[in-house]
């Protein structure tokens, strides 16, 4: 054996067990997908690492993380669920409602999924159950599509001489839309107030829906969940104290942000479920033994000082039921 051919030999022989240790240690890929942008979820995100967190994961770490946002153009999602389909990721982080938990389910049926979506994912064929889910997919539902009735009926405490109100929804966000659509028309009916529907999903088309003529002018505004309008939850509020509408909101980011009432569940603790249950699927527990889990956490929050610029007085019963008032 000539002595080139020897050390060849050799130096391959050395590092046949650095390859395997690499191959062992190569650390897990989680596919993060998401229906909005990054810098409008910050929190959510550090809510999501926090889950992780608590399941031993720490990203960069012992787990490597690639996002992919479909910018609220729902239409992206198939093809950013497949790329990360393609890329063999571990498990996948669907999140933002029930376009990219869908999205993901139709991309693979053999790759976990941990969803976050604002309806029931029973109806929306996600899993069979919520205690028993089979399949590779579970999560958490956020519950803000049964809490559209509640909003309303605190809309309607909050403005109680407004009979008007105008909903905003998003078409793009179909089955939500129809669902919130559904009870708010019930809850309508019983509280002797009258809806006008709008429909945006687009920043253009919010400004189009704001400024759109119609023969009664509306009192109120109720904007719909998802995460597309969280997303844009400035402009909303912007346009909202422009033409002097009383609103409420579906999480307290609007609120936050200069939104008069915000009701919903408290997304941020149910990010850091969706990180847990990542964590736990990457150390080898399968979706199907993972009940789905309903948010319990609810909060409304008030904001005074907007309020004081519609010069309205906000009844004392719902300031003390408030979870929070911004002064």
């Amino acid at each position: 054996m000539k002595r080139r051919d020897f050390i060849t030999l050799i130096g391959g022989a050395a590092a046949w067990p650095l390859a395997a240790r690499a191959q062992q240690t190569a650390m897990p890929v989680i596919g993060f997908l998401h229906t909005t942008t990054p810098d409008t979820n910050a929190e959510r995100l550090r809510a999501f690492r926090r889950g992780l967190k608590d399941a031993g994961f720490a990203e960069g770490e012992n787990v490597a993380v690639e996002y992919r946002w479909a910018e609220g153009q729902f239409d992206r999602l198939p093809a950013l669920a497949t790329d990360l389909v393609r890329r063999n990721v571990a498990v996948i982080a669907a999140t933002g409602g029930s376009p990219a938990a869908l999205a993901a389910k139709a991309a693979t049926p053999t790759i976990p999924i941990v969803f976050g979506v604002f309806e029931d994912p029973v109806r929306l064929g996600l899993v069979a159950s919520l205690a028993r889910p089979s399949g590779n997919a579970t999560g958490v539902n956020f519950f803000n599509v049964e809490l559209a009735a509640k909003r309303l009926q605190l809309l309607h405490e909050l403005a109680p001489t407004a009979t008007r109100v105008a909903v905003l929804v998003n078409p793009a966000d179909a089955t939500n839309a129809e669902s919130q659509l559904t009870a708010l028309n019930t809850a309508a009916a019983t509280l002797g107030l009258k809806l006008q529907i709008f429909k945006a999903s687009s920043s253009g088309e919010i400004d189009i829906a704001f400024t759109k003529p119609v023969r009664e002018r509306p009192e109120a505004l109720f904007v719909g969940s998802g995460a597309f309008y969280l997303s844009r939850r400035v402009q909303l509020v912007h346009l909202a104290t422009r033409h002097a509408l009383v609103a409420a909101y579906s999480s307290r980011d609007y609120a936050q942000a200069g939104g008069l009432l915000s009701y919903g569940a408290a997304v941020t603790d149910a990010y850091q479920q969706v990180g847990l249950y990542v964590g736990r699927i990457l150390k080898g527990i399968k979706p199907a033994e993972l009940p789905v889990v309903q948010s319990t956490k609810f909060e409304l929050v008030i904001n005074r000082q907007t309020a004081k610029t519609f010069g309205l007085e906000v009844p004392p019963s719902l300031i003390a039921r408030a979870d929070e008032v911004i002064e």
